[in-house]
């Protein structure tokens, strides 16, 4: 089992930053794929951003290449995603979650486990 708390979600003027935290319960963290998701008002939830069980390995949707970054801290049960230059069009809430199979997947019904989702905005 593994748990996942989202945090810093805000609201944010376009062009601003903001970084996101996932604290993840349980052992087995580190053998985890992880993910950031989000879904806008009226949207499907979509793929972000995500990286291997290893930190080795990352990969980003086109709408975010080169202003996102995920990471991930496996002493501290942690992942990250640094959002730089965002634009309105990334408002949404937004979910970390955790793919068993340890390696990048960006469906959203590989995920095994979710975050509650933390909101963003962004203001024009």
């Amino acid at each position: 089992q593994v748990q996942l708390v989202e945090s810093g979600g805000g609201l944010v003027q376009a062009g601003g930053s903001l970084r996101l935290s996932c604290a993840a319960s349980g052992r087995t963290f580190s053998s985890y794929a992880m993910g950031w998701f989000r879904q806008a008002p009226g949207k499907e939830r979509e793929f972000v951003a995500g990286i291997s069980w290893s930190g080795g390995s990352t990969y980003y949707a086109d709408s975010v290449k080169g202003r996102f970054t995920i990471s991930r801290d496996n002493a501290k049960n942690t992942v990250y995603l640094q959002m730089k230059s965002l634009k309105p069009e990334d408002t949404a809430v937004y979910y970390c979650a955790a793919d068993s199979l340890g390696q990048i997947r960006t469906s959203v019904s590989a995920p095994a486990y979710w975050g509650q989702g933390t909101q963003v905005t962004v203001s024009s």
